[in-house]
């Protein structure tokens, strides 16, 4: 069954489709978004740092992927016939029409493999301004002389993860001057972490707090907790600012490559446990669709060939990564314990935490991270035996990339980053 959706901006706009639901993104019953109010920093006019106005295609990019979230989580994976698979259509306001109309397949494929349903989209050509759109236009000239622009030609992506602050951390060793973007949702605890990491780089490396914008975003009624498209929506925050610096910007999204392929260990932990957040074949569809809007962004991930191991042994400032390392958040599911009022952080079994000590074993580091548990629930159990399983079960590597995502480019260098995210994984498993 197609599940249908019109989405408007502001109640002015009237048009809708007979038999689709009409969602105002716009409605903070419906959907809460901070961007133009960013939930850390200095609020409203750190959106008037940037030298130019926020681009119409990046703005476009930014609604467009508020509402795929709103949708995503709208919309019931288990009532599907195979439980998965979701058939969605989307009526999408645009400010360039055109350049969306040429793009508009470029954008499904993306979607179709990033969250693995079926998405079809109908743009329409918008002519008017949100409210929001037009108090930030009046900022701008309203603040022009008291706000000091900011520049860069580098954005980092900033999780709260490990990945991310190793790649921020060598960012600014090597003597870069990033402005970082993060973005958390609710219930999951993220924030914390992202405090922790945004505090410790700020006083070590005396960044400035207006490099740090940081946005909220959350479906009100969301009944659907996968939320692949969550992660374009990240991006999208951060397409959005770069597109006001005014020239190129490289885009770096740190990942460790055995989680950008995102190889499940069994056929058990195929579907929502195979994220396709930072799989090359995505981040080429993106990048395509950049390119093909005249937005002037490179997408960087420089750990695409390492291993997190791999990562942590070569972090440009290995004493400051020691001494912080606890404090980044790597669980995919860190709330799991509310209930019996166990503390938001690291659950400790299930595969991101196990990459994670396999990675602190490989880089010879002594285990500071707090873990709620070490595989001795039900749940964990079976999550161990899983990982045995999928360890001692012969695979060809050259097929093994692929199970997640075609890879077409630098096959052998990818077979010999699995190999080495394996042996890692070995390691630690079979020393338990």
């Amino acid at each position: 069954m197609k599940e249908s959706f019109v989405f408007i901006l502001s109640e002015n706009d009237s048009f809708q489709v007979d038999g689709s639901r009409r969602v105002n993104i716009n409605d903070p019953v419906a959907f809460k978004y901070t961007f133009w109010n960013p939930a850390a920093g200095l609020g409203k006019k750190q959106m008037y740092l940037t030298p130019r106005p926020f681009s119409d295609e990046a703005l476009d990019l930014l609604y467009i992927s508020l509402m795929v979230f709103c949708v995503d989580r709208s919309i019931s994976r288990d009532k599907q016939e195979d439980a998965w698979t979701r058939n969605l259509e989307l009526y999408i306001p645009v400010k360039a029409f055109e350049k969306w109309e040429h793009c508009k397949t470029i954008l499904i494929n993306a979607l179709n493999f990033l969250t693995g349903d079926h998405w079809t989209i109908h743009f329409r050509e918008r002519t008017t301004i949100t409210d929001d759109e037009d108090k930030y236009r009046n900022g701008r000239w309203r603040f022009r002389r008291s706000v000091k622009r900011i520049d860069a030609d580098v954005f980092c992506m900033l999780s709260g993860g490990l990945d991310s602050f190793i790649g921020a951390i060598n960012l600014l060793k090597d003597g870069k001057s990033p402005i970082f973007v993060s973005h958390y949702g609710g219930g999951k605890g993220v924030k914390k972490y992202q405090d922790r990491v945004i505090n410790s780089l700020r006083t070590k490396y005396t960044v400035d707090p207006k490099r740090f914008f940081r946005f909220y975003a959350a479906s009100q009624n969301g009944i659907e907790d996968t939320t692949r498209s969550r992660s374009l929506m990240f991006f999208a925050h951060a397409i959005t600012i770069a597109s006001g610096i005014g020239h190129h910007i490289d885009l770096y999204v740190p990942e460790n490559g055995v989680i950008s392929l995102n190889i499940p260990l069994t056929v058990m932990r195929l579907g929502s446990l195979s994220t396709r957040t930072t799989h090359p074949y995505f981040m080429g569809m993106l990048q395509n669709l950049l390119t093909r809007l005249d937005i002037d962004i490179s997408l960087v991930n420089p750990f695409q060939m390492q291993t997190k191991g791999e990562m942590m042994k070569t972090c440009k400032d290995l004493d400051f990564l020691n001494t912080h390392y606890q404090d980044t958040l790597s669980c995919s599911h860190p709330d799991q314990g509310r209930w019996k009022r166990e503390a938001v952080g690291h659950c400790g079994e299930c595969l991101p935490c196990t990459i994670r000590k396999a990675a602190i074993k490989a880089a010879g580091l002594d285990d500071a991270t707090t873990y709620r548990h070490h595989y001795e629930t039900e749940s964990g159990i079976e999550a161990l035996c899983s990982y045995k399983l999928g360890l001692s079960t012969p695979k060809d590597s050259y097929a093994a990339i692929q199970m997640s995502g075609p890879i077409k480019e630098n096959i052998d260098d990818y077979v010999g980053l699995y190999e080495r995210g394996i042996k890692e994984l070995e390691d630690l498993i079979y020393s338990l």
